[in-house]
């Protein structure tokens, strides 16, 4: 395989990750985001979905973003009477955002940004040693 083309896989394959990592920070940013009058909906929980792409240019597949969509789970009632958003039952819909689920994507997506980077410094390290050898 070409090194630039190495390099040109890591780098979508980063790209898609920082997506992934700005909607996790959306959404945990977002968590506690109600609606402001009753039967109003709250924050919906943003999920996102990779493909593979054929890259023309390159010749090669790489992933990338397919799309950022939004997850249809059930919002959560929270009882508050006293929120403007309550019903007539006193119940609050709450986001569909789970913290804990988010954190657990936010560390798989930093483990997958990290070994695209570790790919890169790899083959800048082999460019590298190559323009050694060649001087």
């Amino acid at each position: 395989m070409d090194i630039s083309r190495a390099l040109d896989i890591s780098a979508a394959g980063m790209s898609a990750q920082t997506m992934r990592l700005r909607v996790i920070a959306e959404n945990l940013a977002n968590q506690d985001t109600t609606g402001s009058a009753p039967g109003a909906k709250p924050y919906q929980r943003k999920t996102v979905s990779f493909a593979n792409r054929m890259d023309g240019a390159l010749g090669i597949e790489t992933v990338q973003v397919a799309r950022v969509g939004r997850d249809q789970s059930e919002f959560p009632m929270r009882y508050d009477p006293s929120h403007p958003a309550a019903d007539a039952r006193g119940y609050v819909r709450t986001p569909n955002v789970n913290s804990f689920i988010e954190v657990m994507d936010m560390r798989e997506a930093e483990r997958s940004y990290q070994a695209n980077l570790a790919v890169m410094q790899s083959t800048r390290g082999m460019l590298q040693r190559t323009i050694d050898f060649l001087k």
